[in-house]
């Protein structure tokens, strides 16, 4: 399949494909004397684990060394990605039940309690917080937790996200793809992926939708104008990176 091909059955941009040759993590195996790329099974096969393992918030290095690693069983890999991934549908169904009974406490149908109320938030086990560390160092993950903790209440945690914008707005005419802007939209990504779970693909997809529904546009951009933009530039740049 050329990547044309392999682009629209798996739903990912050529960019990325390309992107993924260019680091050494996808390369097809074959080339025409025209040049275009050809994807065998064995290449699709690689592309279906990249993409289980991105879907659990592994970054692309990291991927690309458990897939060259010699030691690497493919059943095995499938095994623990389904794990991963029931414990992540066990986590969903457990905020979905919180939501259906705030709707009813909301309602006055039933009585909630605060204990009832935080169900099925996690903030103990962040898979991004070795990467953080990594990229920014440990005071800055530190200092990034410690607010984080707080984070159950919902006026703080308001006040985290705008104090954030303020940050991103300072920079918004900055490259989306200089040091900063990449430092700062990976603390963006580090705050959502505390609240909630969000893949690159999702964060990317979460990006577009700034611009696109009128409401996040209006709302981000009250910080500065053109931050809805920048961001979905920058979140962009973040995940096809990873």
């Amino acid at each position: 399949m050329q990547v044309k091909e392999v682009a629209g059955l798996v739903g990912v941009s050529i960019r990325t494909l390309h992107h993924y040759d260019a680091i050494g993590l996808l390369k097809p195996e074959h080339t025409t004397e025209a040049g275009y790329r050809i994807y065998t099974d064995d290449e699709l096969e690689r592309l279906q684990q990249i993409l289980f393992y991105k879907e659990v918030g592994f970054p692309l290095k990291k991927i690309k060394a458990i897939l060259d690693n010699p030691t690497f069983d493919q059943v095995e890999a499938l095994e623990k990605h389904r794990e991963r991934l029931l414990a992540k549908r066990s986590q969903i169904d457990t905020m979905l039940e919180t939501i259906q009974k705030t709707i009813q406490h909301t309602k006055g149908e039933m009585n909630m309690s605060n204990k009832e109320r935080f169900a099925g938030f996690d903030f103990s086990n962040n898979p991004y917080e070795h990467e953080a560390r990594e990229r920014w160092g440990n005071e800055a993950v530190d200092k990034a937790n410690a607010k984080i903790k707080q984070l159950k209440d919902e006026e703080n945690l308001q006040q985290i996200m705008n104090d954030l914008y303020r940050r991103l707005a300072e920079i918004r005419n900055e490259d989306p793809a200089s040091d900063i802007a990449q430092q700062r939209i990976g603390e963006w990504y580090q705050l959502l992926n505390h609240i909630g779970t969000y893949s690159y693909d999702a964060f990317k997809g979460l990006g577009k939708m700034y611009v696109e529904d009128e409401r996040f546009q209006r709302n981000m951009d009250q910080f500065g104008e053109g931050l809805a933009i920048f961001m979905r530039d920058a979140m962009a740049i973040y995940a096809d990176h990873r």
